[in-house]
């Protein structure tokens, strides 16, 4: 049998934890057609893999390109990582469904909001509209989508912070099914905000429930991280869980509360609890001290309530000014310490903020002449979409999430280009360095996992929660999503100050067999499709 491509002579990681091992690695019509000894075999081309591991595709179980690559289709910051498949619709944030809204009124208030500058209009009601936009306009990664609860809140008009009432509840189980029903594969929330943050957990299982009808569906939450809640977040995942049966993914767990750092133990003996108890918790993590945060996002959060133009007209009257700079200063959600000095400014949307770009926010206050929390008030009267990140996590926590076998990789972060509209400001070094910083850093240098559990929690673990049989592991039949990594080489080279860099040590990437990374360079082919839940 003559195959179209054969990576030749690397050590074999494929996915399910178990010891590399030599092979070849053949492939035909998009699949993986044979491993093993293929020298002798037939082939139009053959990609020398020689000193080199050769695994599945990463699938980044947290990601937010549900839009991105329709304006950067090539998805260079994560294509260069080695993720074939991102995993978008996260933190309650869906481009669908519109609902009671048009298309371009979801565009306008939906979570997922698209860059300044950026090409796209939504033009689209549902997942299946989505899909064949993501589809018809060609990406190099695959895509799977969720569903998210706070766009669900926002196409029902339930967007007053309050439960859901009995008729916008029916609307929103009513289009949970519905995109289930077409591919999606979970529900997610986010909890710390409004107006998702005043659903109880009895909106949340409802809705969950209807989810839980069709096979192989589970629920993402980025769960209510108030000030002394981290404990109780992980309990209210689990009841979740509990209350409908339902899988429960806890979305990029952390501990960002100074005065619970070394507790991460905590939250997850509660998940090991849960799972004896027959819940099927699992998590995500990135491996980086640091968590974005939006301006707004330092407000109370009775602040936050009824959209970004509620929340303009607030910061424009003194007293409720006064008020939220009481609760301000004594930490944010409500209560948590946050550190001026490690808080610093990735993005910027007015000229006359674009030069707090990579400062810390007590260098900004100074220059203007204000307290901390009174610039966070002026700014954000200025510039409401101004975006940042705070360093405010353990080192020894990171380790220990990143260790643990309940864990799984994710990255928080979006696929886009360098060049590209979604290419500005100074984003969060996760997105271009979330995968090669795991097997350099924490992998290679600190031995805090070996090479193959790494590798598991990056493809054949997450293709497990997804129920996609096809991705995640090196097989015959199985789909020819495949990275090639030096183990010597890999790293990371996304900082703080220059983010908008590619890793070292990955040469070779294929998405459903074809290279979209060959010998380091992006070959601008767009082979990735959305995978819908139950067809892969």
């Amino acid at each position: 049998m003559a195959f179209e491509k054969v990576v030749a002579g690397g050590s074999v990681i494929d996915g399910t934890g178990a010891a590399a091992y030599r092979a070849d690695v053949a492939i035909a019509e998009g699949r993986i057609a044979a491993v093993g000894d293929l020298a002798a075999a037939e082939r139009s081309e053959t990609i020398d893999a020689s000193g080199q591991v050769v695994c599945p595709g990463f699938i980044d179980m947290h990601a937010h390109s549900d839009v991105s690559m329709l304006d950067d289709p090539g998805g260079e910051s994560k294509a260069y990582q080695g993720v074939t498949t991102e995993v978008v619709g996260n933190c309650g944030s869906s481009a669908f469904p519109a609902g009671l809204l048009t298309p371009a009124e979801l565009q306008e208030i939906a979570p997922v909001q698209v860059v300044e500058g950026s090409a796209v209009r939504y033009a689209w009601r549902d997942f299946d509209g989505w899909a064949e936009a993501l589809e018809g306009s060609g990406v190099s990664l695959n895509v799977v989508g969720q569903i998210g609860h706070s766009t669900l809140r926002q196409a029902a008009k339930a967007t007053e912070a309050r439960p859901a009432n009995d008729q916008e509840l029916a609307l929103m189980k009513r289009l949970v099914a519905e995109a289930v029903e077409q591919g999606a594969v979970a529900l997610t929330t986010q909890l710390t905000g409004p107006p998702a943050s005043a659903a109880p957990a009895g909106e949340i299982a409802a809705l969950a429930a209807e989810a839980y009808r069709f096979p192989g569906a589970f629920y993402a939450t980025h769960a209510r991280l108030h000030s002394g809640n981290h404990f109780k977040a992980v309990d209210e995942a689990i009841e979740i869980g509990e209350l409908t049966g339902i899988p429960v993914q806890y979305s990029h767990i952390a501990l960002i509360d100074s005065r619970h750092h070394g507790e991460g133990g905590e939250m997850v003996r509660r998940m090991e609890a849960a799972r004896e108890r027959g819940v099927d918790a699992l998590y995500d993590v990135y491996p980086y001290t640091a968590g974005a945060c939006g301006i707004t996002g330092v407000l109370p959060l009775w602040a936050q309530e009824d959209g970004p133009a509620a929340v303009r007209r607030r910061l424009t009257d003194p007293d409720t000014c006064a008020r939220m700079a009481e609760e301000i200063a004594r930490g944010f959600w409500g209560g948590v310490p946050l550190p001026w000095d490690k808080y610093v400014i990735t993005k910027a949307n007015r000229d006359s903020t674009r030069w707090m770009v990579g400062k810390v926010w007590t260098e900004i206050a100074a220059r203007r002449g204000e307290s901390p929390v009174e610039a966070i008030l002026s700014v954000a009267r200025e510039d409401p979409w101004l975006e940042g990140v705070v360093h405010i996590r353990s080192e020894d926590d990171v380790r220990y999430f990143l260790g643990h076998p309940l864990a799984m990789i994710g990255s928080d972060g979006k696929a886009v280009s360098p060049d590209g509209v979604w290419g500005t400001g100074s984003p969060h070094p996760r997105v271009y360095g979330c995968y090669p910083r795991v097997l350099g850093r924490y992998v290679r240098e600190l031995g805090v996992l070996t090479l193959e559990e790494a590798v598991h929690k990056m493809t054949g673990a997450v293709a497990d929660r997804l129920q996609v049989a096809s991705r995640g592991r090196i097989g015959a039949g199985k789909a020819a999503d495949l990275v090639v990594f030096d183990p010597d080489t890999v790293i990371d080279n996304a900082t703080w100050e220059d983010p908008h860099r590619f890793p070292d040590g990955i040469g070779h990437v294929l998405v459903n067999g074809v290279s979209v990374i060959r010998d380091g360079t992006h070959t601008r082919a767009r082979p990735g499709r959305v995978l819908r839940r139950g067809a892969e």
